[in-house]
């Protein structure tokens, strides 16, 4: 007898919507003061940051350097942590485990400072689920550099506000446009977990 694989399946049920958003921000999780001090911060590392180009200066063009726990950054990684178990609990529902990596100070200088379109997951690296981005920088610093999430053929800028967290799956496609003027300063970092399932 032929056994139909679909034949356990409960085609009666109602599926759920899926509950998993675009994206999720909260303002002001830094003030000010605090931004320009982990920009301070991440300028004590000019002497390890690199220029990123990837073998391709079209496609990404930033300077960076990482930070990793310890007594001085423990109250960034808390309050990002605090940020995205928040976010994470009312609008994305995934298993997660931690940060996995450091966080990623980066700065993109005008002209032309960007990073072109990408996913931050990749096959044979961590289980990156969470993308979670800081902006540091005065918004009338810098023009340009705006953080674009793509999806369908509409852009969705995130905010350019001091302070701003910005939360997203790592497998949407974004990119940081170019900035025309000025410089752009931000944190990245990433949210490990288990494989989806």
């Amino acid at each position: 007898m032929k056994i139909n694989k679909y034949s356990t399946w409960n085609f009666d049920q109602s599926f759920k919507k899926d509950p998993v958003h675009l994206y999720a921000f909260c303002d002001e999780v830094f003030t000010k003061e605090e931004c320009e001090t982990i920009i301070q911060i991440g300028k004590k590392f000019t002497s390890t940051a690199y220029t990123a180009n990837d073998k391709d200066d079209n496609y990404r063009d930033s300077e960076i350097a990482w930070l990793f726990p310890n007594e001085e950054y423990k109250w960034i990684f808390s309050r990002i942590a605090d940020v995205v178990v928040n976010l994470n609990d009312r609008f994305f529902g995934f298993d997660i485990q931690g940060f996995h990596e450091g966080i990623q100070f980066t700065k993109y200088s005008a002209p032309g400072g960007k990073y072109g379109k990408h996913l931050d997951c990749e096959v044979g690296t961590e289980i990156r689920k969470l993308s979670v981005t800081l902006q540091l920088s005065d918004p009338n610093d810098y023009e340009g550099g705006e953080l674009n999430l793509i999806s369908g053929d509409r852009p969705n800028f995130m905010s350019k506000e001091r302070g701003h967290v910005a939360i997203f799956p790592s497998y949407i496609l974004h990119e940081v446009l170019p900035v025309t003027k000025g410089t752009r300063y931000s944190l990245v970092c990433w949210v490990t977990g288990k494989p989806f399932r």
